[in-house]
């Protein structure tokens, strides 16, 4: 009986960028009209490119096999990771007092916590250990944007499938955090008869409430307008950072391309907030990184191969579970108890689980439901988002590559 050959499609770098672009969009078209999606706040790149992928895989060795130019995809994400570095401003995290500290401290330890426990269901159930970090920080903390940013030397150091492994292990979490943070944190509340400080007032819950929309102004006549140099400074910072990630790999040192950039990018940062020489525009980096992110994104989930999953799904499944009880547990607790043991410290224990398993706009959105309800929380609303968006990304990549050298 004959066999039907298979079509496949190969398409260049502005085909696959065309078709990222309208995946993207079909995403924010499914997250505005399906609730859920929305207050639990997956990403529209990872909803569009996982139905992608998903009809990609429907679609592979039966009718259609698609194959992508992905060359542009270390690109935006070295970009992207750039502009995490320039937001690590020690000066801010001096500005935020010492409880900033005692939270980043806690978080970072964190990271340890839950690639251990991942390393450790991984040698129960008989799997790579590099598969329970994979499912530790590098995605819980991480995000989809770490998880297939270091999927590449997951692959090389022999972990099959790494990248749909880390988009499914960073999704499972943030569908956790966005569901559990509410809970956990009015359990505290009502456990300890907690109550908000009545001397905040009603305008500080307001603008905790309020729906920030930052805007930029950008002078379009102007050669060297903000947004102009805020490029030029990053793409200076990726020079260099190549440099700097060259020799890191030269001592045979295991990471991600983008280290050396935003080690690099750190520098300049924090050179800048003393001297003033390079005038960096926050708000211009931010939407540069958001840009980028959101391109890596859906270029990286369109190529994933979700049929190489299917082996791990037992093992992963087994370790996502036990990494979800450990958070729980550990907000619970330790976080509570470390923050204060107050009101304040309820509302920063169900921010807490929102970033360390799924994104910081998990956290603030879990903190809102509370204050919403038992009143305004200011010193959480300082620093579950300065630790969650500005500095913990910084310390869980250079955890990550330790842990990678060391399993190597």
């Amino acid at each position: 009986m004959p066999t039907t050959e298979i079509l496949t499609l190969k398409l260049d770098i502005i085909q696959t960028l065309a078709i990222a672009c309208v995946v993207y969009f079909l995403g924010m078209v499914l997250r505005r009209n399906i609730p859920i999606l929305e207050r639990l706040n997956i990403p529209s790149a990872v909803i569009g490119g996982l139905l992608f992928a998903a009809i990609n895989l429907f679609l592979h060795d039966r009718y259609l096999n698609l194959k992508f130019e992905t060359a542009t995809q270390p690109l935006f994400m070295v970009l992207f990771f750039t502009t995490i570095g320039m937001s690590a401003s020690l000066p801010l995290l001096k500005k935020g007092g010492v409880q900033v500290l005692i939270f980043l401290i806690m978080s970072t330890v964190f990271c340890f916590i839950q690639n251990f426990v991942g390393m450790g269901i991984s040698s129960l159930v008989g799997v790579h250990q590099l598969l329970g970090v994979m499912a530790g920080s590098v995605t819980l903390v991480g995000g989809p944007a770490t998880g297939l940013a270091f999927a590449p030397l997951f692959e090389q150091a022999g972990l099959t499938g790494a990248g749909t492994l880390a988009i499914t292990a960073a999704t499972f979490g943030i569908v956790c955090g966005g569901i559990l943070g509410g809970p956990v944190g009015t359990s505290l509340i009502k456990r300890y008869n907690l109550q908000a400080n009545k001397s905040v007032s009603k305008s500080e819950l307001q603008h905790e409430l309020a729906d920030k929309s930052p805007t930029i102004s950008v002078e379009i006549g102007k050669e060297d307008s903000n947004l102009v140099m805020t490029i030029i400074i990053a793409a200076a910072a990726m020079g260099l950072g190549s440099i700097v990630s060259y020799y890191f790999q030269s001592l045979g040192w295991t990471l991600p391309a983008y280290i050396g950039a935003m080690l690099v990018a750190s520098i300049f940062r924090n050179v800048d907030d003393g001297t003033k020489w390079l005038k960096i525009d926050q708000q211009a980096m931010e939407l540069i990184g958001t840009i980028a992110l959101n391109i890596f994104l859906v270029v990286a989930l369109m190529d994933l191969k979700l049929w190489e999953l299917l082996h791990l799904a037992g093992p992963l499944t087994a370790i996502l579970l036990t990494q979800v009880i450990v958070v729980v547990l550990f907000s619970l607790t330790f976080s509570f108890w470390v923050m204060g043991k107050d009101y304040e410290s309820a509302v920063m224990a169900s921010g807490f689980i929102g970033f360390v398993l799924g994104t910081t706009a998990n956290a603030v959105a879990n903190m809102k439901t509370l204050v919403g309800k038992y009143g305004a929380a200011p010193r959480a609303f300082l620093i579950v988002p300065m630790v969650g968006a500005f500095f913990i990304d910084f310390t869980n990549a250079l955890i990550i590559t330790g842990f990678m050298n060391w399993l190597k």
